[in-house]
């Protein structure tokens, strides 16, 4: 996760967008891809910038864990999947968060939810959360 958190700040600064940096270990720990958010397009979430990297049937992603700063969202307008759907495309079998959405720009983000729904294993990291903020500290509501 502190991988991930540092990767967040390298995050172009935006006022209308969370700042989230992702990592995706293999079963056996190996960092295979990394990402955040706006890193290569205005519009990409960390999670999706990690998945792009590899490809779909990448053998890796099976029984992989994917760390993200922030609660994978289910609500996009600038494109047509959510990064939890992304996730669960992907195979990944675990997530884990330093912190659950705010209600800044989605009303009601369902991330963990529809991941454990899924049968996806979703921890969260609140000793990490304080740490995993500090980036998005200007944004409304923060």
């Amino acid at each position: 996760m502190r991988r991930a958190i540092e990767l967040s700040h390298k995050c172009p600064p935006s006022q209308t967008a969370f700042s989230v940096g992702a990592v995706i270990v293999d079963a056996d720990g190996n960092e295979i891809s990394n990402g955040y958010s706006r890193e290569n397009d205005p519009h990409v979430h960390a999670e999706e910038s990690a998945l792009i990297k590899l490809p779909a049937d990448d053998p890796r992603l099976v029984g992989a864990t994917i760390y993200s700063t922030l609660e994978p969202c289910t609500e996009r307008k600038s494109r047509p999947f959510p990064c939890t759907e992304l996730i669960l495309h992907s195979r990944i079998s675990r997530v884990v968060i330093a912190w659950e959405e705010p209600a800044v720009f989605v009303k009601d983000c369902t991330g963990v939810e529809t991941l454990r729904s899924a049968g996806i294993t979703v921890s969260e990291l609140p000793a990490l959360r304080s740490e995993a903020q500090v980036v998005n500290r200007h944004l409304p509501g923060m």
